[in-house]
């Protein structure tokens, strides 16, 4: 293939998914719904047709690209102006966790696992799922979290409160199985936690959602 050839189609090519994303807006790239990433493959494989097919035509690319361009922006016009069309086109956010509890069937709903809910949380700076009143899974595979009022500010440094140590809140049991290592490295054995779940009327590790321990403050558990 000509190495002009490929140059010229690489940035026509750009410029043409360049156009395409100014038209359609910043939401397309900050917030990546499941239908805007097929959008960005579909586009890109365009351009990677026109690039490596010699059959294939700038004016066919560019052609293309404003066809499904045109779709895109026709779709997002809809969700706009209509409402009731929102939900099945974009998705609605789900509650994953309603007043302080792991909801298991949104879970299992949207392909989440205790492990991942706690990297979601973590990115918005809750280290423990105690301290959280609701978490809500947008369309865009973010969460949303409000803490529970007990962890919400004011922070000790606006009650004038001397800094106290910090600890990380540490999985006993996800998803009905102990995390052995996580148990060890904080000092415990499965004898103490099984006698701690005995105090909460809890008989079997199967039984338990999620637990965790956190120092200074015990064990947290959720049963299934």
């Amino acid at each position: 293939m000509d190495y002009a050839q490929m140059v010229l189609e690489l940035i026509i090519g750009f410029i043409g998914l360049f156009i395409v994303a100014k038209i359609l807006g910043k939401t397309q790239i900050t917030q990546i719904t499941t239908f805007d990433f097929i959008s960005a493959l579909v586009l890109g494989e365009f351009v990677g047709n026109a690039v490596f097919d010699d059959e294939v035509g700038i004016s066919r690319i560019l052609f293309a690209i404003t066809i499904w361009g045109a779709l895109i922006y026709l779709l997002e016009t809809i969700t706009q102006k209509w409402n009731l069309s929102r939900g099945f086109l974009e998705g609605r956010p789900s509650i994953i966790i309603h007043h302080g509890k792991i909801s298991k069937e949104q879970l299992k709903k949207n392909k989440l696992d205790i492990n991942q809910l706690q990297h979601l949380v973590r990115s918005k700076g809750v280290f423990s799922l105690r301290e959280v009143e609701y978490a809500v899974l947008e369309t865009d595979g973010t969460i949303s979290v409000l803490r529970k009022s007990t962890y919400d500010v004011p922070t000790n440094q606006d009650l004038n409160l001397q800094p106290t140590e910090v600890h990380i809140p540490i999985t006993f049991i996800s998803d009905g199985v102990v995390i052995s290592a996580n148990l060890k490295q904080a000092g415990f054995d499965d004898g103490w936690l099984r006698k701690e779940l005995h105090k909460k009327n809890i008989d079997r590790i199967e039984d338990v959602l999620y637990a965790e321990w956190l120092e200074g403050q015990g064990l947290h558990v959720q049963a299934q």
